[in-house]
């Protein structure tokens, strides 16, 4: 594949497409339970990724997407908090991708994955989460914390592998500074 600049954008855009199913089959069709209010999923790995390798246009865009057309196809109410959380998500793994360019992948990986679940996953999914289910937000929150260790710990394992992984680095943008 070429890399001039007219094909990019619409590399991006079906890369972006990719992620958003990945992220829906992830967390809507592939979840582990655990209990009423508590899953296992890696529905935002693909946020991040798109956030690292796209930037925060690009991890807005699948985080929203993802989550919208994930409560369509499943048949959930959408959850405003759940889905700004998902938004945020993508923004600050964008954010984090342009901001901490300088640092070796893997600490701007793990920095990255840590602020944005503790953001977009710990607080501001879990209020929405807490109001929905009328869950006590505190004992909610610590639940998830605990969650989001593993998760984000596995995620970011898993980020650092593929954003270092020459066959993927040939086809994400060099512009912007990805390393």
């Amino acid at each position: 594949m070429s890399k001039n600049e007219n094909s990019m954008p619409l590399y991006r855009l079906a890369v972006c497409a990719f992620l958003v199913a990945l992220s829906i089959v992830c967390g809507k069709f592939l979840a582990i339970p655990v209990g009423d209010t508590l899953r296992f999923s890696f529905e935002n790995l693909p946020l991040l990724f798109a956030g690292l390798a796209f930037g925060p246009v690009a991890g807005v865009l699948v985080g929203v997407s993802a989550d919208l057309l994930g409560c369509v196809l499943r048949g959930y109410a959408v959850n405003p908090w759940v889905t700004a959380g998902a938004v945020l998500i993508g923004l600050l793994a964008g954010l984090g991708g342009v901001l901490l360019r300088r640092f070796p992948l893997g600490l701007r990986v793990a920095l990255t994955v840590l602020v944005a679940h503790l953001v977009g996953s710990v607080a501001v999914k879990t209020i929405g989460l807490a109001a929905y289910y009328t869950f006590p937000l505190w004992e909610l929150m610590l639940w998830r914390l605990l969650n989001y260790a593993i998760v984000g710990g596995v995620e970011a394992v898993l980020l650092n592998l593929l954003l270092s992984h020459p066959g993927i680095r040939r086809f994400l943008p060099q512009k912007g500074g990805f390393k």
